[in-house]
Order: structure tokens, then C-alpha cells, then sequence
């Protein structure tokens, strides 16, 4: 039973994570009713995309054009080097796709598209060169130290965007936690030297697009429009200025997207092309959040379709991705985003509810087109196999899907560092998760792409997991640090915030000093209390120190079966060795070092990095509790 209850639990904290809040709905809406089709065609609202370049390597570009009436139009265009390939009408009369070929000898310039009904429609379209800046699109890789925040909990650098007319939560309510509280980029940017002195070398902030929904629209996930900045963020140049300005100060950023579903207040919803865009049911139906049935020899049917066609909320319509032009509408978008502001990376919300098909379609799409772009996939799953799965691994296709996808999110290794701070230590309990977490790397093709981290923004802060013990903090930061791949510090945790997931919006608070009036200044080492500062230092000086050492960050990792609750493990390269032990006992014990001499042959002192102390002896070592060394060798 305490399994079971586990597993409830579980459940429970998933949906209260990505949940947007609303309730009551009991069946999918249908396309929308219109009668457009009697009418003239009107003016046209839109066209996605909303612009675009010329020398993409896929010469091909779709509009999706959008307007009253518009599907009765014929499409005529005279513009050199571009070639019209036709038109596709679509169920709903309000849209209209269009196919171009765009040699890569065309001029940039405006692309005269004429619309012929009932009445006649001129549009120029805008043909952009490309972007030849030294520096954009950097990537990701695991000399990086990410950190995670949300924008409308961090900082608010421009007051005057935090109510925005026309807007479905148009106030500003820092006392509810489902509010928005009115951070915005310019108030990330305004504490980019916090985020230096962190030792922080990319940012992830949790979707910047628009997300106007009723409820919780804070957090970005339902989103509204694949075009646009959230306007009480800022506009769509902002972002863009907001990725240089990054760049210029040594920070790279991640675009957080979402491909599995979208808000229902997207104008494609409310509107649908068509109903095969969507997932539709007779009534409303939840995903089963079970994604062992993508792959389980065993699996039924009507559990594999519930999982990645069911809704992840009532608010999230779940989009087709099996249709061909859904795909390439996705594929087109997330292509534009990184041409037009030249970000660094991806990370990928859901990952694994995605179309097996269309993930491989994606990432071949998005890696061609950008090869150095950094990417790795949300997989909160259970088991180092399954974790594989949804990355690059060198494990034979199942079903026909074999990810291309770089990276993941270590959720296994999460889970292993979780219990080695709360568990006693056993055969494979307690920190000796650690060692079998990563044992399971010899599945992936590079697990230094994976992304390691202690908690986020849909889990309860690690700070209160652990009982709020700065020590065993400070000891898994060490860990975090030193161990193999991308380590990834959910906002304030160098500070102790603290709080849990149920209900979920408290390890969403704001970032003390981020706001006017705040009483707490945290971004400020007067404003931080002793243990604050001592873990803010540690965390500094642990990240600015693998920055400068390759070993640390890129180098190879030898681990040791742990013994007595102590784990022992070593980051190499040829320019230098660290050791690191973690004694998770209460007590200090004492190691024998000659256990070590593969990797300590050669060296006949250290020093630990964080306090400086001298190590001259290795071959004993006594090591108080509760406490991780890391040494460089000497």
C-alpha cells in the first residue's frame, strides 16, 4: 500500500505542477461554428509566419494566412526568385495556406502577395536577410552552469508593463500566488551581474511568450500565441535585446518551448483550421501521464492513445502532431525563433507526450538548420531506461523511434540526490542512488548532455525536502556541480528559499529584492543572512572554479562503489584531476585512500577547493559529516 499511496502522491504533485488552474470542463470544443464562408473575404488578421529569411537551407516556406473568408481566395505573388507552389484550402473557410520556394539567390525585401475573392487583398510579406553577428546561437554545453527562474517571479524592471490593456488578467496581485506579480525581462537584465557573481553562464527562464489566459498565466505553459512576447514581459524586440544584451555580458539563454499542447485561448483554437489539429474526444479526456505506454511490449492500445492524445489540462488542447501541417507549422516556428533572436538553446516542455514521429521530424529539422543550438527534453520519468529512450542512446528503435533528441533532464540522477540527503545509507539506498543513477550513463551516446538539477519549478524547493539543512545543501551543491553534465539551480535556492509543490505556487514565490517596496534585498550580500550568504559563496565559488577547469566540467568521471555511506568519485582530463567525497553519515569517517590509487597514483596532496585547506595526506582521510570535499590533486 505505501507504494500505491506513493505513487498517488505522485500523481497528485505532477498535475498540481503543470496544471493551470482551471477546472469544470467536461468535453473538447468543437471548431468553432463561423459563417464566413457567406461573407466577403475581409481583411487578413494574420500570417504565420509572421516573417521570414532568406538562405534557410529548406527552401520551402508554408503561410499559414488567417482572415474572413480568406480560404476563397487565389493566390498570385511576382517577386524574383520566389516560386508560388500552390495553395491548400482547409476546413475553415477563415485560412488559407500558402507553399513558396525561396531560392537562395533572393533578395530580402517585401514579397507582394495578391488575394483574389469576392474582393482583392494586397499583403506584402517581409523577406529578411539573415543575421551574420559573431555569437549567436552559442548552444549548450556542460562547461555551462544554467539557472532556472520564472520571469514574473524574479525581478520587475518595467512597472508600466504590468498591466496591459486588452489583457485577460489585466492587475497586478503579488499576494496570490496563481496572480501575476509583474517581473518582466528587463528585470532579469537588470540583475545580469548577480548572475555573474553567481558564477551563472545561461539562463532559462520559463516561457516569455504570450500566455493570455484567465487563470495561473504566469507561468507561460498554455500558451496563445507561437509569435509573440507576453506583453507584460515586454514586446517582441525587447527579447531580442534582451538575448544580445545577454551575450554581451557572457550569458547565454534557453528558450523554454512547448510542443504537446498549447492554451485555449490561442486564436488556432478558437478558431481551429481544421479538427484533425487537435486531439478531439467525446468528452473531456486527461492524459494518463503514463509514458511507459510509448514503449511497453505489452501496452493497450487504449492506454497508449490516452497518454499522448489526452489533454494534459482542461485549459491545454492537446495538438495533433501526426498531421503534416501541424508539424511543419511547429517546425517553422521554432526555426524562427532562433534565427530571429539568435538564442542559445531549447529546452523542451513535456517532451515525452509528443508524436514519436514528429519528434524525430523536429529535431532533424531544427539540428540542420542550427547544429551547435543546445536542446534537451523535459522527461520526468521513472527508471535509467526509460530516461534513455527519449535521448540520443545507443539502444535499437522501438516502434520506429529512435531519439535525436541531445540532452534530457536527469530526473534519475534528481532522484538519487534527493534520497542520499534524506535516506540513511544501505546496499542501494540512500547515497548510494548516486552511484547507480549514473551508472546507467552506458546507455546514452553523451550523457554530459544531460541537464542534473536539484529541483525546479514544478517540484517542491530541495532546501524543504531536506529538512532545511544548510549543510546537506551545501553538500549536494557540491555535488551539483562536480558531477557529469549540465548542472541547471532553480532561482533562490542559493538564498534558501524554501517551500513545497502542494500547493504549487509556493516554490514559485518572488526573489526577495526583485520588486518595488520589497522589505528584503537578497540580490545584495548585506541583504543575506549568514547561512545565505555561506551557501550564495559556496555556489559562486564552486561554479566560477569549474568554469576555469576543464576537468570539472568536460572531463571523465571515474566513480566508487560508495562504503559506509561515503561516495567517492573523480572528474580527469589531461589538465588536471578533482576528487570529490560526499560522507552523508551524522559522523566523520575516515577513508582509506589507497582504495583510490588508480586515480591517485601520481598526485601526493590536494587542496579542497571551497575553504583552501591543504590535504597532505591521501592515503588517510578523515572526513567530518554531513560534508562533500572537493579536491584538486596536486
Amino acid at each position: 500500500m505505501k507504494s500505491v499511496r506513493f505513487l498517488a502522491l505522485l500523481v497528485g504533485v505532477f498535475l498540481s505542477a503543470h496544471a493551470v488552474g482551471a477546472v469544470g470542463a467536461t468535453a473538447v470544443p468543437e471548431v468553432a461554428a463561423t459563417t464566413a464562408s457567406k461573407k466577403k473575404a475581409g481583411p487578413i488578421t494574420r500570417i504565420d509566419p509572421t516573417f521570414w529569411w532568406v538562405g534557410m537551407k529548406n527552401p520551402k516556406l508554408q503561410l499559414l494566412v488567417y482572415g474572413p473568408g480568406i480560404g476563397a481566395s487565389k493566390v498570385s505573388l511576382k517577386y524574383d526568385g520566389v516560386t508560388l507552389n500552390g495553395v491548400q484550402k482547409l476546413e475553415n473557410p477563415n485560412y488559407l495556406l500558402v507553399n513558396l520556394t525561396i531560392s537562395p539567390n533572393t533578395r530580402p525585401g517585401k514579397l507582394p502577395l495578391e488575394f483574389q475573392g469576392e474582393r482583392k487583398i494586397k499583403y506584402d510579406y517581409e523577406l529578411r536577410a539573415r543575421s551574420n553577428k559573431v555569437g549567436r546561437v552559442q548552444g549548450i554545453t556542460s562547461a555551462d552552469f544554467v539557472y532556472l527562474l520564472m520571469p514574473d517571479r524574479f525581478a520587475n524592471g518595467d512597472p508600466k508593463n504590468d498591466v496591459v490593456k486588452g489583457t485577460l488578467v489585466n492587475r497586478v496581485a503579488r499576494d496570490s500566488m496563481y496572480a501575476r506579480h509583474g517581473g518582466d525581462l528587463l528585470g532579469i537584465e537588470n540583475h545580469f551581474d548577480y548572475l555573474k557573481e553567481l558564477g551563472v553562464t545561461a539562463i532559462w527562464p520559463t516561457p516569455i511568450v504570450e500566455n493570455d489566459m484567465p487563470k495561473a498565466s504566469y507561468h507561460g505553459y498554455a500558451l496563445t500565441d507561437y509569435y509573440a512576447v507576453d506583453p507584460r514581459y515586454g514586446t517582441n524586440e525587447d527579447y531580442v535585446n534582451f538575448v544580445r544584451n545577454a551575450h554581451r555580458n557572457g550569458l547565454k539563454v534557453i528558450h523554454d518551448v512547448v510542443l504537446n499542447h498549447m492554451g485555449s485561448k490561442n486564436y488556432l483554437f478558437l478558431d481551429q483550421p481544421a479538427k484533425d489539429w487537435f486531439h478531439q474526444w467525446p468528452t473531456f479526456t486527461r492524459s494518463n501521464y503514463r509514458d511507459a505506454a510509448f514503449n511497453d511490449p505489452y501496452v493497450s492500445q487504449a492506454d497508449r492513445k490516452q497518454f499522448g492524445e489526452g489533454w494534459f489540462d482542461t485549459t491545454m488542447p492537446d495538438v495533433n502532431q501526426s498531421n503534416p501541417l501541424v508539424a511543419n507549422y511547429l517546425i517553422q516556428n521554432f526555426l524562427w525563433w532562433v534565427e530571429y533572436t539568435g538564442l542559445d538553446g531549447y529546452r523542451i516542455d513535456t517532451y515525452p507526450y509528443s508524436d514519436r514521429r514528429f519528434l524525430m521530424d523536429w529535431g532533424a529539422a531544427i539540428q540542420e538548420q542550427y547544429p551547435r543550438l543546445g536542446m534537451y527534453g523535459e522527461a520526468w520519468v521513472q527508471g535509467n531506461g526509460q530516461q534513455a529512450y527519449f535521448a540520443r542512446n545507443i539502444l535499437p528503435p522501438v516502434d520506429g523511434f529512435k531519439s535525436n533528441l541531445p540532452g534530457v533532464t536527469d530526473f534519475q540522477s534528481q532522484y538519487a540526490i534527493t534520497e542520499a540527503m534524506t535516506k540513511d545509507a544501505g546496499w542501494t539506498d540512500g547515497i548510494a542512488k548516486l552511484y547507480y543513477a549514473l551508472q546507467g550513463d552506458w546507455m546514452y551516446e553523451n550523457a554530459l548532455r544531460n541537464v542534473v538539477f536539484l529541483d525546479n519549478h514544478d517540484m517542491s524547493r530541495f532546501f524543504s525536502v531536506i529538512g532545511e539543512d544548510v549543510p546537506k545543501l551545501k553538500m549536494a551543491l557540491s555535488w551539483l556541480l562536480t558531477t557529469r553534465g549540465i548542472p541547471q539551480l532553480y532561482y533562490g535556492t542559493e538564498i534558501l528559499m524554501k517551500n513545497f509543490s502542494n500547493p504549487d505556487g509556493l516554490v514559485r514565490a518572488d526573489f526577495p529584492g526583485g520588486f518595488p517596496g520589497d522589505i528584503q534585498n537578497k540580490f545584495v550580500a548585506t541583504g543575506r543572512s549568514t547561512a545565505e550568504q555561506e551557501v550564495f559563496a559556496l555556489v559562486s565559488k564552486l561554479a566560477t572554479y569549474r568554469k576555469a577547469h576543464p576537468a570539472l566540467h568536460s572531463g571523465r568521471l571515474m566513480q566508487f562503489v560508495p562504503q559506509e555511506g561515503v561516495y567517492t568519485y573523480f572528474r580527469y582530463s589531461d589538465a588536471g584531476t578533482v576528487m570529490v567525497l560526499m560522507n552523508s553519515n551524522k559522523d566523520a569517517k575516515t577513508v582509506d585512500g589507497g582504495r583510490f590509487a588508480e586515480r591517485l597514483n601520481g598526485f601526493s596532496s590536494g587542496v579542497e577547493v571551497v575553504s583552501g585547506a591543504v590535504v597532505l595526506d591521501l592515503k588517510t582521510l578523515r572526513i567530518p559529516g554531513r560534508t562533500a570535499w572537493v579536491v584538486e590533486l596536486k
